[in-house]
């Protein structure tokens, strides 16, 4: 499945529900369901900086996808990496560096985060292309 595509079916699911609290109990449901990361990388290394809470993303390559796995401390954000981990776990480097992020804005998301969480979503985001980039120009040296 395509970015697009997945983030067309998250913005779904977000029109589904008539109000944020609603929301809110489905993006900590969706935390609830995110795969544990390893406990290995929950280190230093791999916790986002500028998050209130504190974020683990590992990410790694598998033929030409890249995979992510993380975890939060705090079931909020724990939903919101797990929103961004649905997107662009298991996509390519190219695609994901060159993804759209207006669905953030169309669910309404950014909005409604305090700005400290606001912040770190901001930081997740970079954090995945970061990945992305790192795993794109190795392919292109290989």
């Amino acid at each position: 499945m395509t970015i697009k595509a997945i983030q067309e079916e998250i913005i779904d699911e977000f029109a589904m529900f008539d109000d944020w609290m609603q929301r809110y109990e489905y993006i900590i449901d969706l935390g609830k369901n995110l795969p544990l990361i390893k406990e290995e990388y929950k280190t230093d290394v791999n916790l986002i900086k500028g998050c209130q809470s504190k974020v683990w993303l590992q990410g790694e390559q598998n033929d030409d996808a890249v995979v992510f796995t993380a975890d939060s401390d705090a079931i909020l954000t724990k939903g919101i990496i797990a929103i961004l981990i649905r997107t662009f776990s298991n996509q390519k480097a190219a695609d994901i560096l060159n993804a759209d992020m207006n669905f953030i804005d169309e669910i309404g998301l950014k909005e409604h985060l305090s700005p400290t969480r606001a912040n770190g979503l901001v930081s997740m985001i970079k954090q995945i292309k970061m990945y992305a980039l790192a795993f794109q120009s190795q392919n292109t040296n290989n």
